[in-house]
């Protein structure tokens, strides 16, 4: 082993003193070094060639200089995993479909929600709801279709929503059976997010009105309060539960949005009903009047030209035509559609197991309303057999829910907190403190995130975390379909393909001289238009 040795030359001394001092230094670090032993004293056996190369040069033996060498280790994987118990985890077992392959135990990850959650070991969890977080291009979108899709061979549906960039539409076209609803472009399609829905099997007549009628209430107050960009005084709640009430007995248990408005205008012109229900009435028509008369006309208004079929493996609900009328318009609509969607599917007797997908998922969470609504639909999501599958780019999207320090931030906050299974892509260097404070993440899971390839991903599925790489497993059908960067490409692409020529093909890219009468050596050299100065002399 190495040894340094620093000295200090105090100021001040003269050239003697200094001599002195440097003479004790040296003396020190004399004594200071080990004596010289022999072979013998070290227990070392003398070469059997004296000198320093032995019969390395003369008989191309080994030489004296040289240090032993000793073969590496070499055993099975079965002796490695008893000698060293940790280097490779078991994982979550072999049910449910393969979504990649555990980069740390170097074998097949699957992953079910469902399975997870009926897991009574260790490795179980609480919840079958799950976060996607991470930047753009990070593999988040392909990495949820490769679940959703082999999970279809297992029994399970597929339902999304809202389609906002219409990259599921695709999918669904793709899979024998799919169904996409379109809305806006002219297609016609209304959805009435007052719908009763089917009734719940065993439900009592009591809990199914109290669902059904929480459920529009619900609706009706989150659309209203996340266009007015505030929450709903008393005497609106009031107006609002009084409209619906006349519009259910007008219509004969059959309410729009329409009728609801309608209602509240009677309300807004009756100056002699109480409380003063005619004041309230004002603000939440003019909000219910831009899907009556506004830009959202025709989408929402009026009863609903489109069943959901339960039957099929997925559903798709395309809003892609109007998430470009605002981020307004946006966050309404994905609400509508997602109460329409949420009466049809909340019958938890159908035994069926569904993903839901939540794309953008911060826009049902930019009200107080819509925020308790979903929260509910969170915690009920196991009692209806529901995995929501709530989509991020990044923990600063919940920063435009609310004010800062709001309920309504820290709400969202708390809900996306609140979500057992979290799959983890790369994150930018700005996401390490949301990270480490939101999420609980440890510190070295957090740089381990800024430097994921694409489509790899950390997977926290209760106590435990996965590295995993979901496209090791990927074949060309799900490369092709769920690519979403195919509108991206570079205009100086190299083709690394070799291209022949033709023989004949390469007369034509031949340059050919401008004269070609003039195949003299002056002709080529001279320039044309060029004149004999020696002419004019």
């Amino acid at each position: 082993m190495t040894r340094h040795a620093a000295t200090f030359t105090p100021t001040g001394l003269t050239r003697r003193e200094k001599r002195d001092l440097q003479m004790q230094i040296t003396h020190a670090q004399t004594n200071a070094a080990p004596a010289r032993s022999s072979r013998r004293d070290r227990s070392l056996p003398e070469p059997a060639v004296p000198g320093p190369f032995g019969p390395g040069i003369t008989q191309g033996g080994y030489w004296n200089l040289a240090k032993a060498w000793i073969p590496a280790h070499q055993a099975t994987s079965q002796h490695i995993a008893g000698i060293y118990p940790f280097v490779a985890d078991s994982g979550l077992g072999h049910r449910g479909p393969i979504l990649g392959v555990d980069l740390n135990a170097d074998a097949l990850w699957h992953f079910s929600p469902w399975e997870a959650y009926v897991d009574a070991t260790e490795r179980g969890t609480f919840s079958t709801n799950i976060l996607v977080l991470g930047a753009y291009r990070g593999g988040k979108s392909a990495t949820v279709k490769t679940l959703v899709t082999r999970s279809i061979a297992f029994g399970h549906q597929v339902v999304v929503p809202s389609d906002p960039k219409g990259e599921w539409v695709t999918v669904a076209e793709a899979i024998p059976g799919g169904r996409v609803i379109r809305l806006g472009g002219g297609t016609g399609t209304r959805l009435n997010p007052l719908d009763r829905g089917p009734r719940r099997t065993g439900a009592s007549d009591e809990q199914h009105e109290q669902m059904v009628k929480q459920r529009r209430i619900g609706t009706l107050i989150a659309l209203i309060e996340m266009t007015l960009g505030g929450r709903l005084t008393a005497v609106e709640h009031a107006a609002i539960l009084d409209a619906l009430d006349r519009c259910i007995t007008r219509s004969n248990d059959h309410p729009t949005l329409r009728g609801v408005y309608d209602e509240l205008g009677h309300l807004a012109g009756d100056t002699t009903a109480a409380f003063r229900a005619a004041e309230g009435a004002i603000q939440p028509r003019f909000v219910l009047r831009r899907f009556v008369e506004g830009d959202l006309s025709g989408l929402f208004e009026d009863e609903s030209t489109v069943e959901f079929d339960q039957d099929a493996p997925i559903v798709v609900t395309d809003t892609s035509e109007l998430f470009a009328r605002g981020d307004l318009a946006a966050q309404l609509t994905q609400v509508c559609s997602t109460a329409w969607i949420q009466a049809v599917i909340s019958d938890r007797a159908a035994r069926r197991t569904r993903y839901v997908v939540r794309e953008e998922g911060w826009r049902d969470m930019t009200s107080l309303a819509s925020l308790q609504m979903f929260q509910q639909w969170l915690k009920l999501s196991r009692h209806y057999g529901i995995s929501n599958i709530v989509i991020l780019h990044k923990m600063g999207d919940l920063d435009a829910v609310g004010d800062a320090d709001s309920l309504e931030r820290s709400l969202a906050y708390s809900i996306v907190g609140d979500i057992e299974n979290k799959f983890i892509f790369r994150v930018n260097h700005q996401e390490q403190a949301a990270l480490r404070a939101r999420l609980n993440m440890p510190a070295p899971h957090v740089e381990m995130a800024r430097q994921l390839r694409k489509g790899e991903f950390l997977a926290y599925v209760g106590q435990y975390s996965y590295l995993v790489d979901c496209f090791a497993t990927s074949t060309p059908w799900e490369y092709a379909l769920f690519a979403t960067d195919d509108a991206v490409n570079p205009a100086d692409r190299d083709d690394a393909t070799l291209r022949v020529l033709d023989p004949d093909e390469l007369d034509t890219l031949w340059p050919q001289p401008a004269a070609a009468s003039d195949t003299a050596v002056d002709g080529w050299l001279q320039q044309e238009g060029a004149r004999d100065l020696t002419e004019e002399q």
